[in-house]
């Protein structure tokens, strides 16, 4: 395990890399409360039945009512949720404009298509479904040689697509200073409780009871972010 932040401009409230010899390679970025760039999920698990696990998250920052998408693709509008679904659709559009470009979606869908065999893991859990973006991976598949390439080169795309968003420090990703930051950390503390409850019964599973809860602890970070990011 290696955990760490990084305060001030870099804006990392919790990097942690966690690898587990012929078991688990995880790497969770959550950012501080200055701008608006996607966690990042990306982990592969190497399960007993010669089967890898592989979960890949752009995470938006903004609650954007995902978990309520119906089956074509449209979201309840107000005259289910009210004036909150305006909230909730310009949460969706400014996501997308920023980060789920064509290249970006692309990416996503065919790394799903590079693998051999691959299927989706179960149903997400309430808490699964709160916390995860709109192109989540999340699909077992063989243990191959060919699966591990692809997956070793969708994690590396998919660094290399967080350090450009999380280093344009000129670009619309940053927040005024003010009321934008306040919010952001706020959202983002309780962000990081509900993901912290989703992935305990994932590690739990993966390595029990009492390995399990400290791996998650450790991979999640302080759940109060003792983080303040400069000009909030």
């Amino acid at each position: 395990l290696d955990a760490r932040d990084a305060m001030g401009n870099a804006n990392v409230a919790w990097l942690s890399s966690v690898n587990v010899a012929d078991t688990m390679s995880s790497l969770t970025i959550f950012n501080g409360p200055l701008t608006d760039v996607p966690h990042l999920l990306s982990r592969c698990m190497v399960n007993a039945d010669n089967t890898m696990t592989f979960a890949l998250d752009f995470r938006p920052r903004a609650y954007g009512a995902y978990e309520m998408v119906q089956d074509d693709g449209s979201y309840p509008g107000p005259e289910t949720l009210g004036r909150d679904a305006f909230t909730y659709s310009g949460n969706r559009k400014d996501y997308d404009t920023k980060f789920v470009t064509e290249e970006v979606a692309a990416f996503m869908e065919s790394t799903v298509s590079s693998f051999e065999g691959a299927s989706a893991c179960g149903v997400p859990t309430e808490l699964e479904l709160l916390t995860q973006g709109p192109l989540s991976i999340n699909v077992n598949m063989p243990l191959t040689d060919g699966n591990v390439a692809a997956i070793n080169a969708a994690r590396e795309k998919a660094a290399d697509y967080w350090l450009t968003w999380a280093r344009d420090v000129d670009g619309p990703n940053y927040h005024r200073p003010g009321a934008p930051i306040n919010a952001q950390y706020v959202y983002d503390s309780k962000y990081r409780q509900n993901a912290y409850s989703a992935l305990l019964p994932v590690y739990a599973a993966a390595f029990g009871d009492v390995d399990g809860p400290k791996l998650t602890a450790a991979e999640s970070g302080p759940l109060d972010e003792g983080y303040v990011g400069g000009g909030s």
